[in-house]
């Protein structure tokens, strides 16, 4: 549980220690990435000293200009097919309109025995926040894009033609003063509302509702705990060489025998 400074894009550097961490315990050398987002200087700096060759992807384009980034979405990825060896996705995913189609896109990026390795806030994130503002009185709009949650993304890796997905979530609980508070970091984080056309702004009544349900919400300190859950999510790019599941019928040992009781 951490408290935060306003505005702070604390999840940048929480992922980005998760991912480099994950990259440690792969035993091969990657020379070729793809980096989908330059959030987090430390990690930007880390893969650009693994890689023979690294190449950022930005949707900002004030971000991209002070990376050196090309500027488009993860799901509009205009580069060579099998150009990468690895590519890094650390935040974004959720907000896609069309996440199978990025998925694909980024499966053709890969070259054989390539690794996809990323992370997103995923299903049962903010409940708090999502709470207020379907109180009494605030009216029934979407203001925050739907979340994925861990089967979904797992059968989606393997439908695009990843093999050997791994799945797996990280909760994070974070203590706010307000909501509003919450919001700046949202924002600050890049995972402010991307709905287009935007939702009519909040009137001073809605403002009035939504902060009285969220300072409800708060414990015997009068902070709010939120909920943050990180979905980290893997995949390779099919090759001869990767382990292979064994033949349907081919084990030789009895679950009959295996779960009869012993003497």
């Amino acid at each position: 549980m951490v408290n935060v400074p306003a505005s702070a894009n604390f999840l940048a550097p929480v992922i980005a220690e998760t991912i480099v961490d994950r990259l440690a315990m792969v035993t091969r050398a990657f020379s070729r990435i793809l980096l989908i987002g330059a959030h987090d200087p430390a990690l930007t700096a880390h893969l650009r000293g693994i890689a023979h060759e690294l190449t950022i992807v930005e949707a900002g384009p004030r971000l991209a200009a002070l990376t050196g980034a090309m500027v488009c979405e993860a799901d509009s990825i205009d580069l060579p097919f099998a150009s990468f060896d690895l590519v890094v996705w650390p935040g974004g995913l959720d907000s896609l309109n069309d996440v199978p189609g990025a998925l694909v896109r980024l499966r053709a990026l890969l070259a054989p025995d390539g690794l996809l390795l990323g992370v997103f806030v995923g299903d049962g994130s903010l409940p708090r926040l999502r709470r207020a503002v379907m109180a009494d009185g605030v009216r029934t709009i979407a203001r925050m894009h739907p979340q994925i949650d861990l089967s979904a993304i797992g059968n989606l890796l393997q439908r695009v033609g990843f093999t050997l997905p791994v799945v797996d979530v990280e909760a994070l609980t974070v203590r706010y003063g307000d909501w509003l508070a919450l919001v700046r970091d949202l924002r600050a984080g890049g995972m402010a509302s991307r709905l287009d056309p935007a939702p009519p702004p909040l009137t001073r009544t809605e403002i009035a509702s939504i902060t009285a349900a969220f300072a409800a919400q708060a414990d015997a300190d009068g902070r709010v705990a939120e909920s943050f859950r990180l979905v980290h999510f893997s995949g390779w790019a099919p090759h001869p060489d990767q382990p292979q599941p064994a033949r349907r019928g081919s084990g030789k040992a009895s679950l009959a025998a295996a779960l009869k009781p012993k003497a």
